[in-house]
């Protein structure tokens, strides 16, 4: 298939938070671009992004889509990134894949916070960003108020590139702050060049003074002809302002509406003129250059109905050929995405994002190259943080479970599942609550797997407190023929937290020979997977000191159930207490939250055991305590609640510890009733 040849190509990444406009954005840029004739419409659910049904029915993004278009004969390759902060792991796998990022988000002091851990991210991978406030249709406060706003949540300088012109709270126009010139908005038109507003005269100074400052900091040569006051050629302003954004050192700043494509051709034409090219972007990213062999790295994994599986891959170098083997793996085809659709081409360059089909067994992130390089560095894996316990509606669905949820994390890493050992559950983790119900309507929609699904059980165990001496266990069967007799003694004693199980023996004599010992150890071991309380037992050292045996009747079982029968006399006498897993959690969240989230832990039996500022972050500080791990299971909910979304945690299993008496009781209560109901079969298995 042959193309006409472009001059050159951008890939931008639009990334925001939920409901900031970005779709709405990409609609726009492909409208005013000539990709598509007609814009589509988010509640129609009628986008080329998030044209998912699970998107669909949220009117929200749930994965990354592309989009490439053409202006002034450069290919921009648009991927449109989904703003909830529960899948944010899309927006970073894909990040690292582009020359720039345009964040938007809407002109509101009270939701500027829910912008900065994607800064955070951006800045860590010096990845150059332009900011687009979107929405100043609605703006109630004055643009100098936004711009102070935004900068407590940015390490770059931020650098408006327009001052907007307002009409009460209605955006109008804008004034480019390198030209000095107004422009007058129409829909659906370019903006119309207009006399000078002398009334915005002061502020539009205050605005540029401070633009032509922040780019002096990196520019000798410009702070000298700031310092004597002589006026700096446009051209030179534009070259910092490329230089700058695309080594990363500010964050150009626009204003506009983007369902009126409102300020959307000043931004393409600064994308044109300031955006890094790919080649610069390859230049900073790979350490080490290895000539002209292919190279690309995967950024998203799909698996359509149509077309299988497809890899969403970024060319860093080289070129890509229909029917090239790229780690051993010969793809089925060469394609470039317009959301959902696919076009087929023979070959891509360096610089391009497309996707390859039926790629078996290559995963998101993962380095492709046909002579062994260095890998490339991938986004961090977010740890989840929310767990459902899943079952298939139908019993027979049991067997294609695992090859569907398997397929649902190539297309999502952020997720994960198990099947506890405790609790015999299969659980799927993932980033909150409507990640999982994403997930499960995946498994529904894609792979015709219904859920039902609840909250996992807590994997309590138990101890006892007291020992317990000589407890005496005897099997006796006699049913024609050799019968079965087995008679053990044993000491049962508590161990420290942690230190499991002991089994010892003290027999002298032989009166329980050595053969039948094993199936003492193995009776005792069976029975402490269900201790008197309903639970495994732990932290307890049994010694066989005593026994007796028949020369014809004895065998291994026969003491292996002698051994059980003395667990479930002697156990109950040892005092049993329940115990329950206790986590370190470590908070990351923005110090004006540090109170109520410290409140929030210790409301939940939390053990606070301190906090302090995070040494490359400002403004965050990084609280560690321990946390029983019941009190997790909507942790993660009540965190983003308190701390406007932001707030994140890790955590990791620590230590065990007895249950208070008064929350045991509860816990024993519920546990009884859900053998009771049914529901706890699971558990004694």
């Amino acid at each position: 298939m042959s193309e006409k040849v472009k001059s050159g190509s951008r890939n931008i990444a639009i990334v925001g938070p939920y409901l900031s406009g970005k779709t709405s954005l990409l609609e726009s840029l492909l409208f005013v671009t000539g990709a598509i004739f007609r814009k589509g419409n988010i509640k129609e659910g009628t986008t080329l992004g998030d044209s998912a049904k699970e998107a669909h029915e949220r009117h929200m993004g749930v994965e990354i889509s592309t989009a490439s278009t053409e202006y002034n004969d450069i290919r921009f390759t648009f991927v449109d990134c989904p703003g909830s902060v529960e899948f944010a792991q899309e927006a970073y796998n894909a990040l690292i894949g582009v020359d720039a990022a345009i964040i938007v988000c809407e002109p509101i002091n009270e939701r500027v916070l829910t912008l900065a851990p994607l800064f955070k991210f951006l800045d860590d991978w010096e990845i150059p960003h332009m900011l687009f406030v979107n929405k100043m249709d609605r703006a109630n406060i004055h643009v100098l108020e936004t711009l102070h706003s935004l900068k407590s949540v940015s390490s770059r300088p931020l650098v408006a590139h327009q001052y907007p012109i307002m009409q009460g709270q209605q955006l109008i126009g804008f004034i480019d702050l390198v030209t000095e010139e107004a422009y007058h908005y129409h829909q659906g038109a370019p903006a119309v060049h207009i006399p000078f507003p002398e009334e915005l005269k002061q502020e539009e100074q205050m605005a540029r003074v401070e633009m032509l400052e922040a780019l002096a900091d990196f520019d000798d040569h410009l702070l000298e002809e700031l310092l004597e006051d002589i006026e700096p050629p446009q051209q030179e302003i534009l070259k910092d302002l490329k230089m700058e954004l695309g080594a990363d050192l500010v964050v150009p700043v626009f204003f506009g509406v983007a369902e009126k494509d409102y300020g959307v051709r000043p931004l393409l034409e600064a994308l044109l003129r300031e955006a890094p090219e790919p080649e610069t972007t390859a230049q900073r990213r790979l350490e080490k250059q290895t000539g002209n062999q292919p190279l690309a790295q995967v950024l998203k994994t799909f698996y359509t109905p149509q077309g299988g599986k497809l890899s969403l891959v970024r060319v860093w170098q080289g070129q890509l050929t229909d029917g090239m083997t790229l780690n051993g793996v010969r793809p089925g085809g060469l394609y470039r995405l317009m959301g959902q659709q696919t076009q087929s081409v023979n070959k891509v360059s360096a610089g391009e994002i497309v996707a390859l089909s039926r790629m078996e067994g290559i995963n998101t992130g993962d380095t492709l190259q046909q002579e062994t390089q260095p890998e490339l560095p991938k986004a961090k894996q977010l740890e989840p943080v929310y767990a459902l316990a899943i079952t298939p509606e139908k019993r027979n669905d049991e067997v294609k479970l695992s090859s569907a949820i398997n397929r649902l994390l190539e297309e999502d890493p952020s997720l994960g599942w198990e099947q506890h050992g405790d609790t015999h559950e299969v659980i799927l983790w993932g980033q909150g609550e409507i990640h999982l119900q994403v997930t499960l309507d995946r498994l529904r929609n894609k792979y015709n797997l219904p859920m039902t699904t609840h909250l996992p059980q807590v994997p309590y165990k138990e101890t006892i407190r007291n020992s317990i001496d000589s407890v005496h266990g005897r099997y006796k069967h006699q049913s024609g023929g050799h019968g079965q007799f087995g008679d053990v003694y044993l000491d049962i004693q508590p161990l420290s937290r942690g230190e499991g199980f002991n089994f010892n023996e003290t027999i002298i004599g032989g009166v329980v020979p050595k053969q039948y010992i094993p199936g003492v150890e193995m009776g005792v071991r069976d029975f402490l997977s269900h201790g008197p309380l309903g639970f495994p037992v732990v932290d307890v050292a049994v010694t066989l000191t005593n026994g007796s045996y028949h020369s014809v009747d004895s065998s291994e079982q026969a003491f292996k159930l002698a051994a059980r029968l003395a667990m479930q006399e002697g156990l109950p006498q040892g005092s049993p207490a329940l115990l329950e897993p206790i986590v370190t959690v470590e908070v990351n969240t923005p110090n004006e939250f540090t109170s109520k989230v410290m409140q929030l832990l210790s409301g939940r039996r939390g053990q606070i055991l301190g906090y302090e500022g995070i040494h490359d972050w400002q403004g965050w500080d990084n609280i560690t305590a321990y946390l029983p791990q019941a009190e997790m299971q909507n942790f993660i909910v009540e965190l983003r609640s308190q701390t406007l979304g932001v707030g994140s945690f890790h955590w990791k299993f620590d230590h065990l510890q007895e249950v208070p008496d008064k929350v045991a009781g509860r816990i024993l209560t519920n546990s009884e009733e859900a053998i009771t109901n049914g529901n706890g079969k699971n558990r004694k298995k």
